[in-house]
């Protein structure tokens, strides 16, 4: 779950992080009254789940409030467009009016989990801005690292050691070295799988500020972070995301291609989209149905596969074991028997029961491409999807 940048900055002011002085506005009108609160020149940030917004012209940098309404007025209730969100943008419906700070330097600061050293690593470089990516694709050696053991946290030695690394001034040293450690208590705190600060500035006269503020958090923890949980913004999430989790469908991701994938398994689910992309096609979504014996939940996912519009082929592809494949494939016919399934549905079924589940599609009189191999399904499920977008019936 992602964080809004107005959010985050909460929660890191909260944690002793500094952060420069701003409101949150949802209309003109109070961007134009925050604008007047913090002065004449403010900055106007589109609040978005996405990265990339400067160079997309979601940051306005304006001199006055009614410049601020302006700008706000632009900006809320249109979309923003940048290298991260797609052709199809994200609706912008608050902005982040703040006072507008003289920066010296830009910074790096992130704290991650890497998962093959199973903890928090944090990441510090003198070059942050925009292009940090271009950094660590061909300077990484601009980029500090410094593991820490959760049992231990951010020892003083360590925080100091990476504001050295930052060729920071000696009287800024403490000031940051406080600012690294309380970014990993809320990091610790909040169950957050990305605590970032790009850039981290030095301002003209002297202050380390948190400029801006990306935070996201582990689905797995919200149960017990429920502060977290209620900052969610679904109007930032894709629609089929959101209306999947709604029905239990928790293992749902929306994909750009045109073959809806229904397949038990997370390490079964990432092959088929491997195999469909090394036999031309490409998946509309990843999804994992998990170990079920519910034919009703099956059918909720192929309801949501089947309202895709981008979708224009199926395949559902079972390798059971705990799962029994009679169950998916009933899941299959009620589905039919349900609503109107317009594309072709490509099915292999192996494992538990195969016997009674491929009797029961050879009963059910359904129109089903059927497939015994694994690569069989997918030459076939690209196959349907080809014709399908030519409007071969």
């Amino acid at each position: 779950m992602k964080a809004h940048e107005y959010q985050a900055k909460q929660l890191m002011a909260e944690f002793g992080v500094p952060v420069p002085r701003g409101s949150m506005a949802r209309t003109p009108a109070e961007a134009k009254k925050i604008a007047s609160d913090l002065g004449d020149k403010v900055v106007v940030k589109a609040q978005v789940h996405a990265g990339g917004r400067g160079k997309a012209g979601g940051i306005k940098v304006v001199s006055s409030p009614d410049e601020a309404e302006q700008a706000a007025q632009k900006l809320l209730g249109s979309k923003l467009v940048t290298h991260q969100t797609g052709p199809q943008g994200v609706p912008i419906n608050a902005v982040l009016v703040e006072e507008a700070i003289d920066i010296k330097r830009e910074l790096y600061l992130s704290i991650v989990i890497d998962g093959v050293a199973g903890m928090p690593v944090i990441m510090a470089s003198e070059a942050g801005g925009m292009d940090i990516e271009e950094v660590a694709r061909t300077t990484p050696e601009k980029i500090l690292k410094a593991y820490v053991s959760p049992g231990v946290g951010v020892r003083t030695f360590l925080a100091r050691k990476l504001a050295y690394g930052l060729n920071l001034a000696p009287e800024q040293m403490k000031a940051a070295t406080e600012l690294i450690a309380n970014l990993y208590k809320l990091f610790q705190a909040k169950d957050c799988s990305l605590a970032e600060i790009n850039p981290l500035v030095v301002t003209a006269d002297g202050r380390v500020l948190a400029a801006d503020a990306k935070l996201n958090f582990d689905d797995n923890a919200l149960y017990r972070q429920k502060t977290v949980e209620a900052l969610r913004d679904i109007a930032q999430e894709d629609p089929l995301e959101v209306e999947a989790k709604s029905k239990g469908i928790e293992n749902y991701i929306k994909l750009d291609g045109s073959i809806g994938c229904l397949v038990n398994g997370a390490g079964l689910a990432m092959a088929v989209l491997d195999l469909l992309r090394q036999e031309g096609g490409n998946a509309a979504n990843f999804l994992d149905i998990g170990t079920i014996n519910d034919s009703e939940r099956v059918v909720r996912a192929i309801g949501i596969i089947n309202s895709d519009p981008d979708v224009k082929a199926m395949l559902i592809n079972i390798f059971g074991g705990m799962a029994r494949t009679d169950v998916i494939a009933q899941g299959l016919v009620t589905a039919h028997q349900k609503m109107e399934i317009k594309v072709p549905v490509v099915v292999r079924l192996a494992g538990t029961n195969v016997a009674q589940g491929n009797k029961i599609l050879d009963e059910s009189g359904l129109k089903l491409i059927r497939a015994n191999s694994f690569r069989e399904a997918a030459q076939k499920a690209v196959a349907a999807a080809n014709k399908s977008q030519r409007g071969v019936s």
